[in-house]
């Protein structure tokens, strides 16, 4: 029993590792791709305006197939990881990092198409990264 409490936190941490790894080279690439302006200090208002001026090519790149990456790429290490394949640690850490993306997008000015896009990509990400970590042949896992 102990051994299934431990490899199931440990596939959760690992998962959440992952994705905050990827998260930050999504950063660290959109940083390089639209730079801060010289004179930025941080404000709200200038975080607010450097988002509403990112160009629609890198929101799709960054949010569309990095998020949707790193979606898939979690869920499926949770599920994989975890004791019997249970997909109940991917769709957990899915929802989690959903809830952290749907939170950003609600804090700053972006465009109507990328939360339909994101709201598409994400979800998607969270039921293939599951589905393809439990490794079933069935559809009966969700």
């Amino acid at each position: 029993m102990f051994r299934i409490i431990l490899q199931n936190t440990a596939a959760v941490l690992i998962s959440l590792f992952v994705a905050i790894l990827l998260l930050a080279g999504i950063e660290w690439v959109g940083a390089i791709l639209h730079p801060f302006p010289a004179d930025f200090a941080g404000t709200r208002e200038e975080v607010m305006e450097q988002v509403a001026n990112y160009p629609a090519w890198i929101l799709a790149l960054l949010g569309g197939a990095g998020w949707g990456f790193t979606m898939f790429t979690a869920t499926w290490i949770a599920t994989r990881c975890s004791a019997k394949r249970h997909p109940v640690y991917g769709v957990g850490i899915g929802v989690v990092l959903l809830s952290a993306a749907v939170f950003n997008m609600a804090m700053l000015p972006y465009p109507l198409w990328y939360w339909i896009l994101e709201l598409l990509v994400l979800p998607t990400g969270i039921y293939l990264g599951t589905l393809i970590g439990a490794n079933k042949t069935d559809s009966s896992i969700l």
